[in-house]
């Protein structure tokens, strides 16, 4: 079943160890890069602590399926944006990114994280239009790539 046929909850991620659940998985948890940023994903892994889950039949409203969850956070160190207002504009963007993505991305926990700073002297004001628009396609094409790499295409 393709991953656009089901319900979507985004959840953002805020407990410190499902962030270094995702970040300590290492390489095989990184799904695609981009000059600035790096784009993580663990699967998700339908297993319950409590063993498996008992079929129960269609759910109040009919369906069979049940939502796929895209639990994602975001990573800005203050080592590669020193502004606040930068590291905000930064989290915005990719926040929104998430959700324009959230139908073609596979369920699971998502990072992302900044991995180097953009040029002050490109963009010097700490929240212009050029480094929205230059976030913004940057991580766009990360999504796309990511998208593309685990074999769901590459549009929202």
């Amino acid at each position: 079943m393709a991953p656009s046929s089901t319900p979507v909850g985004l959840v953002r991620l805020k407990r410190r160890a499902d962030f270094e659940r995702v970040l300590g998985a290492g390489g095989p948890a990184i799904v695609a890069r981009s000059p600035h940023f790096v784009l993580h994903h663990l699967r998700e892994s339908g297993q319950l602590s409590t063993g498996s889950a008992p079929d129960s039949g269609p759910l109040v409203d009919g369906s069979m399926a049940l939502p796929r969850r895209l639990c994602v956070g975001v990573v800005i160190p203050k080592r590669w944006a020193r502004r606040a207002v930068t590291r905000n504009v930064l989290k915005r963007q990719m926040y929104a990114a998430f959700a324009r993505y959230q139908h073609v991305l596979p369920g699971g926990m998502w990072v992302a994280r900044l991995r180097s700073s953009f040029d002050r002297s490109q963009f010097p004001s700490a929240d212009s239009p050029a480094l929205r628009q230059a976030v913004r396609v940057e991580i766009d094409a990360l999504m796309a790539g990511a998208a593309r790499r685990l074999g769901l295409g590459g549009q929202p």
